[in-house]
This record gives structure tokens, C-alpha cells and sequence, in this order.
């Protein structure tokens, strides 16, 4: 059998074996848990964490979380709910955290009198938590535990 004709046999065995091997055969499973075929009901969207416990960071320069409800809060070109607490004139009153200087600067370093216009939407960096069980396996380490186990030698 020629070259040419071995090749044309093992691509159409293997277009005729690929139907019969899903997902699961090929190590991908679905996060649908039904069928491409099937429609299935859409979760329930999970509740949002609402403690108002700032959350530690697990690596510097890392945007803290959002540690309260931001349901039907209006952040558009029009308004920044989020400032309405978390501006620099409003901390004393509310007891926020002011947002961080550098969202005072434009893209150059320098410094502005109003929120820089590229800091504005702040769900860009910063989201809130829900309480929901992992979609994937996570071997992420924080930074001190990585510091940590380099200076015992250990891994």
C-alpha cells in the first residue's frame, strides 16, 4: 500500500472513531453537566458575600475585594455609586476605605483632582465573593507560604 493511501485509511478511521469518543473519554468534562444537545436550566446564581471583613491579599498589588453587596448599584458614564462612600471627601462619614492614590493619576503619574477616567469603572479590578464551590482543582500558593518553603528548602 502506498504511502498516500495509508495516510487517506488513517484519517478516515479516524474521523469515523472521533464521533464515538466524548468529553469525558478525552478528558474534558463538562461544567454543563447535560448534553451540547440539551438546553439544560440555567444555576442558581450563587449568594453574594456580605460581611464587610476586608479579605487578605494573596499577592502585592492585588485589588482587594469588594466585601459587600453592589446589587443594583449604578456604575455607568453617568454615575459611580462606589464613590459615594469610597471618594476621598466621603470616608470620614462612611468609614470606607479611600480608594488608593493612584487612582488619582493618569496614565503618565500624574497627579489628578478627580478619579483618573481609566480607574472609573471599578468592577474592571476589583469583585465581589460568593460562596461557591470551586469549578476547578487550585494550587495556587500565596506569596509568604512560596517565601516560607524556599527558605526552609522544602516544596
Amino acid at each position: 500500500m502506498s504511502k498516500p493511501i495509508r495516510l487517506a485509511v488513517v484519517a478516515a478511521l479516524a474521523v469515523a472513531l472521533i464521533p464515538s469518543i466524548g468529553p469525558a473519554q478525552l478528558g474534558h468534562d463538562t461544567l454543563r453537566n447535560a448534553p451540547v444537545t440539551e438546553e439544560p436550566p440555567a444555576p442558581r446564581l450563587p449568594t453574594v458575600e456580605n460581611r464587610d471583613l476586608r479579605r487578605m491579599r494573596a499577592y502585592p498589588m492585588q485589588p482587594p475585594t469588594i466585601p459587600h453587596k453592589i446589587d443594583d448599584y449604578q456604575l455607568d458614564l453617568n454615575a459611580n455609586k462606589c464613590m459615594s462612600c469610597h471618594s476621598r471627601v466621603r470616608t470620614a462619614d462612611t468609614q470606607a476605605p479611600m480608594i488608593s492614590v493612584t487612582h488619582y493619576q493618569d496614565r503618565d503619574g500624574n497627579f489628578l483632582a478627580e478619579l483618573s477616567p481609566r480607574r472609573y469603572f471599578c468592577t474592571q479590578c476589583h469583585v465581589p465573593q460568593t460562596e461557591v464551590k470551586p469549578l476547578v482543582g487550585n494550587e495556587f500558593i500565596d506569596v509568604d507560604q512560596l517565601i516560607r518553603r524556599q527558605r526552609s528548602g522544602s516544596r
